[in-house]
């Protein structure tokens, strides 16, 4: 597999994925997150990464994610950067793709000088709360941000 930035024709795939999430067991996404908006900011501060098969079929995506409210949150320690929006094929899942999105995302982070990388987790979000733990995130807070409830987890770099 190849984790590559996503370019403009892998756009309408990632959208696909995005939608093809929404209502599965702890996804908090809905019909306006994320959007076509969210996707082409990514792109174009060269943040949204897909994992793409050796025959081109898009299997995942992820984005370095630039909220500031998010950022804000007196919980993350200083010089860390975002993951979100991690988003796996169904038929892809449970197959370690999560994992190869996270590791090589935050590659990306480390070349890009951050120290650490945070992400807020749906408390109820089983699979991906398995994924961080994996890759020995902590839990360093809670959140209630956008009307969630939220795990704030952190690794450094």
């Amino acid at each position: 597999m190849n984790f590559l930035l996503a370019k403009k024709e892998d756009g309408e795939t990632i959208l696909g994925l995005y939608k093809s999430a929404i209502g599965s067991q702890g996804c908090t996404w809905d019909e306006g997150y994320p959007s076509v908006l969210h996707m082409e900011s990514d792109m174009e501060r060269k943040a949204l990464f897909c994992l793409k098969t050796d025959e081109g079929e898009i299997v995942g995506a992820i984005s370095i994610d630039d909220d500031k409210q998010v950022e804000n949150l007196p919980c993350w320690s200083l010089g860390g950067a975002e993951l979100a929006r991690l988003v796996v094929k169904e038929s892809y899942q449970n197959q370690g793709v999560a994992g190869k999105l996270l590791t090589n995302a935050m590659e990306i982070l480390k070349q890009r000088g951050y120290r650490y990388v945070h992400f807020l987790v749906s408390k109820n979000h089983i699979k991906a709360l398995r994924a961080y733990d994996k890759l020995k995130f902590d839990n360093v807070g809670e959140s209630d941000l956008y009307n969630g409830s939220w795990w704030c987890y952190e690794k450094k770099l």
